[in-house]
């Protein structure tokens, strides 16, 4: 599982890390350029992937979520669901490409799904 997320930051313009995570938390594979903690940012980024996933389909009557993009001032995460447990997540920088984020994310996505 670890080639496709190796692959993933090394096709998407401003990637730094690419990770599988549980929606309990928990980081199943990773991949990061830098000493960044990958553990931390799936814990954290599994709860707004928890709470989009229940406005969505609860509150909202939106479906289900398929993608999810959180930029704040020096961090951008692109978030997509493999399967109802497990979803992508995608640390991105300043100069990154949201759309070769999206695109690739997604086929990596796809592949990690057959993997899982």
């Amino acid at each position: 599982m670890l080639q496709p997320l190796t692959q993933l930051v090394a096709d998407v313009d401003g990637a730094w890390a690419a990770a599988i995570g549980g929606l309990d938390g928990l980081l199943v594979e990773g991949h990061a350029n830098t000493n960044d903690d990958l553990n931390l940012l799936v814990a954290e980024h599994a709860g707004l992937m928890r709470a989009a996933s229940s406005a969505y389909a609860q509150t909202l009557n939106g479906g289900d979520t398929r993608e999810l993009y959180v930029r704040g001032e020096r961090l951008s995460v692109y978030l997509h669901p493999i399967n109802p447990q497990f979803f992508l997540l995608l640390a991105l920088d300043a100069r990154s490409n949201l759309g070769q984020a999206r695109l690739y994310g997604r086929a990596a996505a796809r592949t990690l799904e057959g993997l899982l």
